[in-house]
């Protein structure tokens, strides 16, 4: 009786099916999929005694603002927070469920999770799905080796940078970063840079808009500041739009009646609830 015979093992990337998809979209009438525009500024920048994270509060379906005031600054441990732009459901639930591992992974150790432990589990995660996961993260937090400050891009690959921006937003954020950023940065400093980028990315960037929200990270606390700064507050009216009855003319009546069946008539007798009375 012969044997099975081992196929040899072949390691790297597999590329089996780019002759597939090229002979689908030449002579099977395929189209490609687009590729979809999503719309975020979020940044973060390293200063003297940890990182500061900021994010606009715009979200997009398309070209129509579908939420003014949503979270874009997730929770991953007690010393790490993480912005997120693309997917808001895919960088809800990427942030969700790292977080829940690195919180086990606490309760099982004992010690403060590192920001590293965080970075190598959304990176393994993201590279998992070749970019199919829309997530694209600012990574910032302080453990014991000091403040971190890292972006993660949606097919896995990450930077460690003292400031960082992505989102559609970014370049207008990134200018202002590059123009006046400087090292040992006190804490105001800081924020209000970090809170002047996100600005440019939501007044030179439609998929950016509304609020700014803040979150700073040191040693001893994390607090989120939500908003930090209302960028664009809504306008008051200057006139009444109430008209007067009769204000438009009616031109025609046009009623309908509706022809319709009894089928059954059922009447039941509805007695009240007796009262109950508790007696100590």
């Amino acid at each position: 009786m012969s044997g099975l015979i081992k196929e040899p093992e072949v390691g790297g990337f597999s590329f089996e099916n780019c002759k597939r998809n090229e002979y689908l979209m030449t002579k099977g009438g395929f189209t490609v999929p687009k590729a979809i525009k999503t719309g975020t500024t979020i940044a973060g920048v390293i200063f003297k005694d940890g990182v500061v994270l900021g994010a606009d509060t715009r979200a997009t379906d398309g070209n129509i603002v579908a939420e003014k005031n949503c979270h874009k600054i997730h929770y991953i441990a007690p010393n790490i927070y993480c912005c997120g732009a693309g997917t808001a459901a895919d960088t809800e639930y990427t942030t969700r469920m790292v977080a829940s591992q690195l919180e086990l992974h606490r309760l099982n150790s004992g010690r403060q999770v590192r920001v590293v432990s965080a970075n190598r589990l959304l990176r393994q995660y993201l590279f998992r799905y070749q970019g199919h996961v829309s997530a694209a993260l600012v990574l910032g937090g302080v453990d014991i080796n000091g403040p971190y400050l890292g972006s993660i891009h949606p097919h896995g690959s990450s930077d460690r940078l003292p400031y960082v921006t992505m989102g559609s937003g970014s370049l207008a954020a990134m200018a202002v970063f590059e123009d006046r950023y400087k090292p040992d940065m006190s804490e105001d400093e800081a924020k209000e840079l970090v809170a002047d980028a996100i600005r440019a990315g939501i007044f030179n960037d439609l998929g950016s808009g509304s609020n700014v929200d803040l979150c700073v990270i040191t040693k001893d606390r994390a607090e989120m500041i939500r908003p930090y700064h209302v960028a664009n507050e809504r306008g008051v009216k200057q006139a009444n739009y109430l008209y007067k009855r009769g204000t438009t003319q009616v031109l025609k009546n046009f009623e309908k009646k509706v022809q319709y069946e009894v089928m059954s008539t059922n009447v039941r007798e509805i007695r009240p609830a007796a009262e109950t009375m508790e007696i100590a």
